[in-house]
């Protein structure tokens, strides 16, 4: 089987529908030991199949739109948060302590680009601060000469001390240490000590895509769209598609998105693209990195709600919302009745979307994580690497890519829906992603690479790939526009359908600002 094919069965798709998808190889993208390039197509198709199956069901069409995916495309919107400029300049990326480093027996990979995260890894490393920065600075060459020394003299303080203090423990005694003051170290692991690994375990006994119903119906159909007439309200921004407007399969949707960081605002995102009216809502305590929601913001509105403080209001939002998706720990959010169940019981049809970064079961379900920590517990970074010297993937692909598909299993859940109403949720983790990636998902014949079929334990190859021409450069998959906080020059979306939006209807608002009401 095909990526896309795995991929689409996963989220229940008919399989007569993969045919409706034809792609655009080029083989110079997201190069690895691993199918990166493989797994980023078959996201991307089965998000893009996913919406033009709902665009074809609101619409009463009688064939489903013809889905293309250009890797090239593809490529550019997995790395979309390093092709983001703000008024011409670059973030920071990771913080200092946002790194891999030695220790007692192996190697430790950290995460601290939020400052809360850094402080309880000096914490539990009985560190003091020297002050250093977190990630997301867009402007760090705006400081003058005194103030870039004192910031360097602070980042080299840090680094030195953790350095020291992670030497003096093995690696799993890191890992414990950190966790348990509440920050994020992961250590390093090779595919088959993951395997062999309780966490490792539970996840590969579950699907890709974990889905199923909260009630029974009737709940609430979708209303039907009339074909490419103007769907949505489109911002003076977004540029002009003629007259007819875009098939927009999600419009007139509304979408809490109680999502962070990368996986769960790319699905939001995603969905605003496709319509949906999609207000993302934080807590007021927990900081942002103003890029991070710059790049992931486009078609979205953000404001700041304390649940424990503004639940009526939250209530008021979720009395009309049609679909819930979010990216904390899970159970992390069931006190503010936000489980799927007490969802589904206040309100009937709704679609409720779960991420996390380890899986919603197992010893490993409350803790925190992201991508490149994802990647050093699975043992993907020795497989891009060695055990001596570890590796990364191109991209951070396993937000990118879990992003995609969680959207599509919305989109997919949605057309369900349709059916008989019932209220669903769907579930996905950055660690089941990681194992499919690893061990399922088949390489281009094209781009053969000696004996890793055999190392992943599977030998087949995507027969449906045709090369296309070479990447050469993002540009052609790069547009700039105005918006609240300055000029910006983003990644355009990787989805295309035939008659389907090429760009989102708004730039992104600044983050918190907006008031926590629909349009």
């Amino acid at each position: 089987m095909t990526g896309i094919n795995v991929a689409w069965s996963a989220l229940g798709g008919a399989p007569e529908l993969v045919a409706r998808v034809s792609d655009e190889v080029r083989r110079d993208v997201l190069d690895a030991r691993l199918p990166v390039r493989e797994t980023a197509r078959a996201c991307v198709a089965g998000c893009a199949l996913a919406a033009a199956e709902l665009g074809a069901r609101r619409t009463g069409a009688a064939e489903v739109p013809a889905v293309r995916v250009d890797d090239g495309a593809v490529a550019t919107a997995f790395v979309s948060e390093r092709h983001l400029r703000v008024d011409g300049r670059a973030s920071a990326g990771f913080a200092p302590l946002s790194r891999f480093w030695r220790t007692a027996d192996g190697w430790v990979r950290t995460h601290a680009n939020y400052p809360h995260h850094r402080e309880r890894l000096l914490t539990a490393l009985e560190v003091t601060g020297g002050g250093g920065p977190g990630a997301g600075d867009v402007d760090a060459g705006a400081m003058d000469a005194r103030e870039r020394a004192v910031r360097e003299r602070a980042v080299r303080y840090e680094v030195d001390a953790v350095a020291a203090a992670l030497a003096e423990r093995t690696s799993v005694e890191a890992e414990d240490a950190v966790y348990a003051a509440g920050g994020l170290a992961v250590a390093l692991r090779t595919p088959e000590e993951w395997a062999a690994h309780p966490q490792g375990a539970e996840v590969r006994r579950l699907p890709l895509v974990e889905r199923g119903t909260l009630d029974a119906p009737p709940g609430r159909p979708l209303t039907p769209l009339r074909p490419f007439a103007p769907l949505a309200p489109v911002s003076p921004l977004a540029p002009r598609t003629g007259a007819a407007g875009p098939l927009l399969p999600a419009a007139g949707l509304r979408v809490l998105d109680l999502t962070r960081v990368i996986a769960g605002p790319v699905a939001t995102r995603t969905l605003a693209l496709l319509g949906a009216d999609v207000l993302r809502v934080d807590a007021p305590h927990l900081p942002e990195l103003p890029v991070q929601h710059l790049d992931t913001g486009f078609g979205k509105r953000s404001t700041r709600l304390d649940l424990a403080v503004d639940g009526r209001t939250f209530e008021e939002l979720l009395g009309s919302a049609d679909v819930v998706v979010t990216g904390y720990r899970p159970g992390a959010l069931d006190r503010f009745g936000l489980s799927p169940e007490a969802l589904a019981e206040r309100r009937p049809g709704v679609v409720v979307a779960q991420l996390s970064a380890w899986g919603a079961h197992g010893l490993w379900r409350e803790r925190r994580g992201f991508d490149s920590l994802v990647q050093v517990a699975t043992g993907i970074a020795v497989a891009e690497g060695s055990a001596e010297r570890p590796g990364a993937l191109p991209a951070q692909a396993l937000d990118h890519g879990t992003g995609y598909l969680l959207a599509a299993a919305v989109l997919r859940a949605l057309t369900e829906r349709a059916d008989d109403g019932a209220s669903r949720y769907v579930r996905l983790s950055l660690a089941r992603t990681a194992e499919w990636l690893l061990h399922e998902v088949p390489r281009d014949r094209e781009v053969p690479r000696a004996g890793e079929g055999d190392r992943r334990g599977n030998g087949d190859v995507d027969r449906s790939a045709v090369p296309g021409g070479p990447y050469g450069s993002p540009d052609p998959w790069l547009t700039e526009r105005d918006s609240p906080c300055g000029r910006l020059r983003y990644a355009l979306p990787p989805l295309s359908f035939a008659n389907g939006p090429k760009d989102w209807a708004g730039p992104p608002t600044r983050w918190g600002t907006d008031p926590a009401r629909w349009r």
